[in-house]
């Protein structure tokens, strides 16, 4: 297959280049890459008002920031005041109450004990979901449309004073979605940290592994700088990168979104609405009114709180530091948090009728890799076309590295029907008991790590981190036979699978026998509903009304529209398609 590019310098058409790879394998030049305007250069040494030595409430490198957060938890759980020099909890980290906008960190865990393989275990095969890296904000999104507010506001007798001074003077700095500086970082150090964990389960024969991500700028980069990570510089001697469209209505399940209408027409953001808006406008009353009080003729509103909240993130992972971040109080940061919580159960996660529909085309994949087989039949929103062949989707690799987006990877958590992760919230008040924390679950750079695991023994499942300390060999039922169990990982910390399956039990390790999970997840496609979630006529459901992340009617599911058959038709096809858009 030939595919004629033309090759353009200065805007202008010099002649056509012949590209002898298929558009799904060739990363350069891009084809689809989607906005990629930079934003402005760092220059920290000179920008960053305040001293780097002492703790930081961001200790990722490279960027240290070390602002006054009013109401900031101090180690004996009282709160900061004006002046004092305590020092906040290894937990009190406003970058970790940042929903998806959050730096890349390790979760605090998800319930149970992170325990080390027993002597004789040993991992065989990896698949890996991680998101991309921290990235610059949508082109003309709020933070740019609040910039563009405030700059025209300051050229007609409006000033801003005390704290919002620095507006007087502000000029928007970020680009449009492409990887920043941080975000590059994070997926190179995601790549090595992978090699350390699984560096023996790459071939090392001179085959290569086919890894996927999609034509978009960020999704691009993502990919390439994890696999710089993980085999060097010199990767592509050990990997091929397979590309797909991450536009509508195409599919592909690293984008389930793009191919279900349903969550594309603002029928799930509905019924959420009213109960976000709500959360919204309580926890940034008095943050409203004191960005007022320094505003001399700029009345703030409500939503313009909230991007200005949301440039914290934006800018810091940009440019190393941000004015917008101390404006806020510790508890308006933990109000931002249960907000962007309450948006994605909603919109993408068991409360939302689309919820396990986008994600199930990626559990297909999983589960069709695990049992060593092609998917010849249209599974939710997987690309057909790549998945029936075996040069780019092959089944016998022991190692799978994909790279996807926020809400995709929380929609897949969803579909595998991880139910821990449910339950409604309520929109007055936060829920601290909730488990389903996006700023845990899908921060930039966010991986799902699935491992599977060949014991030659069952393993007991009350095995304690004492018993592996004193004889490793004891947690063993030596009257058993070679065991295999699979073990989910979320941002390093174990997903313990017994908490939404029942045939796996109750697993102080959080494995699951593989067997008790491939039963457990056969039907896992009919409950997602996906035809009529994502194509059928009904009415937006009120927020608390879905409570397992699909909708049906009458137990009835709907044709497919002719869009989906059109989205599933052959992967050249829908290429030269969407150059007519």
């Amino acid at each position: 297959m030939f595919l004629f590019l033309p090759t353009v310098v200065a805007g202008a058409v010099l002649q056509a280049r012949q590209v002898s790879v298929p558009e799904y394998f060739q990363t350069s030049p891009e084809i689809f890459a989607g906005p990629t305007p930079t934003g402005f250069v760092p220059f920290l040494v000179a920008t960053n008002p305040v001293a780097f030595p002492g703790q930081t409430y961001l200790p990722a490198n490279p960027i240290q920031t070390q602002e006054y957060i009013s109401g900031y938890p101090t180690p004996t759980g009282s709160v900061t005041g004006p002046g004092s020099a305590a020092s906040a909890t290894a937990d009190a980290n406003i970058f970790h109450l940042m929903g998806q906008l959050s730096p890349y960190f390790v979760a605090p865990g998800f319930g149970v004990d992170e325990l080390p393989l027993p002597s004789g275990t040993n991992v065989t095969w990896l698949n890996m979901l991680s998101r991309h890296g921290s990235r610059y904000p949508a082109g003309g999104g709020s933070t740019q449309q609040l910039a563009n507010s405030i700059n025209n506001a300051t050229g007609s007798n409006i000033t801003f004073t005390g704290p919002l001074s620095f507006l007087n003077t502000y000029k928007y700095p970020l680009g449009a979605e492409i990887l920043t500086p941080n975000g590059k970082q994070e997926l190179f150090d995601s790549g090595t940290t992978h090699y350390y964990q699984y560096g023996r389960l790459a071939p090392n024969n001179g085959t290569k592994i086919i890894a996927r991500s999609t034509h978009q700028d960020r999704m691009t980069q993502s990919a390439e700088y994890f696999l710089a990570g993980f085999f060097g510089l010199g990767w592509t001697n050990n990997a091929t990168l397979e590309l797909s469209l991450d536009q509508t209505p195409f599919n592909n399940s690293l984008a389930g979104y793009n191919a279900c209408p349903a969550s594309n027409d603002n029928r799930t953001n509905v019924g959420v609405a009213g109960s976000y808006n709500q959360w919204i406008s309580l926890y940034l009353r008095n943050a409203t009114q004191r960005l007022n009080r320094y505003s001399n003729g700029f009345n703030w509103t409500t939503s313009q709180a909230y991007a200005a909240q949301q440039l914290c993130p934006y800018e810091t992972v940009a440019l190393g530091y941000s004015s917008w971040c101390d404006l806020f109080t510790y508890e308006e940061w933990q109000g931002y948090e249960y907000s962007v919580d309450l948006d994605f159960s909603a919109v993408f996660g068991f409360e939302s009728p689309v919820g396990r529909a986008i994600g199930v085309g990626y559990v297909a994949e999983v589960l069709a890799r695990i049992n060593n087989h092609l998917i010849t039949s249209p599974v939710g929103d997987l690309n057909i076309t790549l998945d029936s062949m075996p040069s780019t989707f092959p089944t016998n690799q022991p190692i799978y590295f994909d790279f996807s987006h926020d809400v995709n990877i929380f929609s897949v958590l969803t579909a595998f029907g991880l139910t821990q992760f449910k339950g409604v919230l309520n929109p007055t008040s936060i829920q601290k008991n909730r488990t389903a924390i996006v700023s845990n679950m899908t921060p930039f750079g966010a991986r799902l790590d699935i491992e599977i695991i060949n014991a030659p023994y069952p393993v007991s499942a009350s095995r304690t981190l004492a018993q592996l300390r004193s004889n490793s060999t004891a947690v063993y039922d030596y009257g058993g036979n070679a065991t295999q169990y699979i073990h989910f990982l979320l941002n390093q910390r174990t997903v313990p699978l017994g908490r939404s399956y029942a045939l796996c039990g109750n697993r102080t390790d959080g494995w699951c026998e593989l067997g008790a999970f491939l039963n457990a997840t056969a039907n896992l496609t009919q409950q997602a509903n996906f035809d009529y979630a994502c194509f059928g006529n009904y009415t937006p459901p009120a927020y608390g009304q879905i409570t397992n992340g699909a909708i049906f009617a009458n137990g009835s599911a709907a044709s497919r529209s002719a869009v989906s058959s059109a989205s599933s038709s052959a992967y050249s096809a829908t290429i030269s398609a969407s150059t007519r858009n």
